[in-house]
């Protein structure tokens, strides 16, 4: 099992930033794949920016080129660094790991993030 642990996350006017953090704890050795999703009120989960381990990320083209995602293995953490924030950024932002075994994920609890106009 693998437990996340999201951080980070708040109210901040649109154009600004803030710095989501994820630590892993548990049989971190099985994870391949940490990122994070987002679900807005009404909206389905969507990915907003992955990486594997090899360092391959997947990033929504959406927030691609204002959000940053990386990660320390020493740490077990992944980051996602979000810039020039907008409105329709608006979410509750989930942590993901994936395992090197068929099915295995699991998810934080969620952080909220708020981005004002």
């Amino acid at each position: 099992q693998v437990q996340l642990r999201e951080s980070g996350g708040g109210l901040v006017q649109a154009g600004g930033s803030l710095r989501l953090s994820c630590a892993a704890s548990g049989s971190i050795s099985s994870i391949d794949v940490m990122g994070w999703y987002r679900q807005a009120p009404g909206n389905r989960r969507e990915l907003v920016a992955v990486m594997n381990n090899n360092g391959r990320t997947n990033i929504a083209s959406s927030v691609e080129g204002r959000f940053t995602i990386s990660r320390d293995n020493g740490k077990n953490t992944v980051y996602l660094q979000m810039n020039s924030l907008k409105p329709e950024d608006t979410a509750v932002y989930y942590c993901n790991a994936v395992g090197d075994e068929i099915g295995s994920t699991w998810w934080g609890q969620g952080t909220q993030v708020t981005v004002s106009s």
